[in-house]
């Protein structure tokens, strides 16, 4: 990153970015996560600091495990899903992009994991072109 920002802009960007994310160190241990009231994957505050196989369903437990070997081991930087999933009062089923990004250093020692998630059913329906300022 070029430049430095204050922690409170810090923590304001990170709660406006249009996604989800958790981070895990590199022990596998849930550091944080952003946009707690609003999450898709909602998780009671408790879960800081435990391991974060505890946050996977079992059915997927085998690959979290997987992609997260495969990024120690340097042989994966990135896991990319979707998903279709009931989201809202309605329950109406949404696609739902779910990205895994090794998180390392500059020399490139492996730290932990991002995992970033963000309804993107809006973003699939664009279509032609809408300028800066344009109205809908």
């Amino acid at each position: 990153m070029i430049g430095t920002l204050p922690k409170d802009v810090l923590e304001a960007v990170l709660e406006t970015i249009p996604l989800e994310f958790s981070i895990v160190d590199a022990d596998d241990q849930v550091l944080a996560w952003n946009r707690h009231e609003t999450r898709i994957f909602k998780r009671p505050q408790a879960v800081v600091g435990r391991n974060v196989r505890n946050c996977h369903p079992p059915q997927s437990l085998e690959k979290v495990e997987r992609i997260l070997e495969e990024m120690k081991a340097g042989t994966r930087q990135r896991a990319r899903f979707w998903i279709d999933l009931p989201i809202g009062a309605e329950k109406q089923k949404q696609k739902v992009l779910i990205e895994y990004y090794a998180l390392r250093d500059k020399n490139g020692t492996y730290l932990g994991c991002m995992e970033a998630s963000q309804n993107i059913s809006d973003i699939q329906s664009l279509s032609g072109e809408k300028r800066l300022l344009d109205e809908p």
